[in-house]
């Protein structure tokens, strides 16, 4: 890749690409935005790093104010991190050492989500769990208990059963060992890495309650769900559904640098604050809260807030494009949108696996025809950035129609 803008990738050989993924997920406004680059410029030029141990500054301090905001008005404190991985890192050890804070130290045992997954480091990998990538550092990783994602999809008859059969089972662990358990973590209405797996805000909703019934902290992991991929600012808050703590990333700078901050509520916050310094989180990073990070990030927020109808109405879209260009095809199944997320099943006999062969033979075909789809073993899905618009999601579902119309002929 040489350059890009809005939508379109372009290699070195001159040939274009639509990026129907946002890349790795993370872009959000379409590639270079102006607005962000000027936005990056301009911090440079004052102080592009600092140490944050000890001082802060002010993009942090906007963007935090900035951030809480739009989520849950209960989610009051803010900490800086600089990926994923590490934003559900925080998370875990913070939820650990809230209750070891608080004299209960039995409390270290997580309960997950079978699919999820929620980073490659070591603590982010055990809270998945199940991924097909950790076979070697299964040695490495923490205990925890998985329970049913009650995956749904368009038409689906059984999402109640499934809910109930999960809810179920997390009763039964919370039950049995109530005092064991520091944290309940979740993907919050789409499992991203998994297959777009999406589960109906009611289970969301639920699961808050039951995690209050047994005092339990409760998770999200939004950093894929966050900052308008679901059609709204985030997963909680279009589920209606309030975390202890959530975890975000990935589109927070709008695709242009690395940056996380996970968030929580005042209470965790107080059991932190002490005169003694072994309560205090120790937990920091070298480029935690990076001014240039935290810069992007307020462009990216201002561009959302000016106009949020672009992530609000792409379901709407998608489903229109889908239902013109996919309508009676026989190779698809469990077709599904959450927002700005459309993904389907392409039918292949099959158990689905990551690790489909399907997988690498459907990205090939999209990117002869110009599309940067990379499935997930045989799941299709689109999120493209929210630039992209009616007449560049209608080429892609034509694009997606065509390849599995000679895939049926091959």
């Amino acid at each position: 890749m040489v350059r890009a803008h809005g939508a379109i990738l372009e290699i070195e050989d001159g040939r274009q690409i639509v990026d129907c993924i946002s890349s790795w997920w993370v872009n959000l406004h379409g590639h270079c935005h102006p607005e962000i680059a000027a936005a990056i410029f301009e911090q440079a030029q004052k102080l592009e790093h600092v140490i944050f141990a000890g001082f802060t500054h002010e993009p942090a301090e906007q963007l935090a104010h900035k951030i809480i905001t739009h989520l849950p008005e209960s989610l009051t404190r803010v900490f800086f991190s600089d990926n994923g991985s590490t934003a559900v890192e925080v998370a875990l050890k913070m939820a650990c050492q809230y209750w070891h804070n608080l004299g209960k130290v039995g409390r270290k045992s997580f309960i997950g989500f079978e699919g999820g997954y929620h980073g490659d480091t070591i603590g982010a990998m055990s809270a998945g769990g199940s991924s097909p990538f950790w076979g070697p550092f299964q040695p490495l990783m923490f205990p925890v208990q998985i329970v049913p994602y009650p995956e749904t999809w368009d038409l689906d008859t059984e999402a109640e059963s499934k809910e109930l059969e999960a809810l179920g089972l997390l009763r039964e662990r919370l039950e049995s060992t109530p005092d064991s358990y520091a944290g309940i973590i979740i993907e919050p209405l789409v499992q991203g890495a998994a297959g777009m797996r999406m589960c109906r805000p009611s289970f969301l909703r639920s699961l808050r309650q039951l995690a209050d019934e047994f005092d339990v902290l409760l998770i999200f992991d939004e950093v894929m769900t966050g900052f308008g991929r679901t059609g709204d600012w985030f997963a909680c808050i279009k589920a209606e559904s309030c975390p202890d703590i959530i975890a975000l990333s990935k589109g927070i700078t709008g695709g242009f640098l690395p940056l996380a901050v996970t968030l929580c509520r005042e209470n965790i916050y107080d059991a932190f604050l002490s005169e003694n310094i072994h309560t205090a989180f120790f937990h920091g990073h070298s480029y935690t809260g990076n001014p240039l990070s935290c810069a992007a990030a307020l462009a990216s927020m201002k561009l959302l807030e000016a106009d949020p109808s672009t992530f609000r109405g792409m379901e709407q879209i998608h489903r229109r494009q889908a239902q013109q260009w996919l309508d009676g095809s026989k190779q698809i199944e469990h077709l599904r949108f959450c927002g700005t997320v459309a993904a389907m099943e392409v039918c292949t006999g099959k158990d689905n696996s990551y690790f489909d062969a399907i997988g690498p033979q459907l990205k090939a075909r999209f990117l002869e025809q110009g599309f940067l789809i990379r499935p997930l073993g045989n799941t299709i899905y689109m999120m493209p950035p929210y630039c992209a618009n009616e007449e560049l999601i209608s080429r892609i579902y034509r694009a997606v129609r065509q390849v599995l119309d000679n895939l049926a002929l091959a």
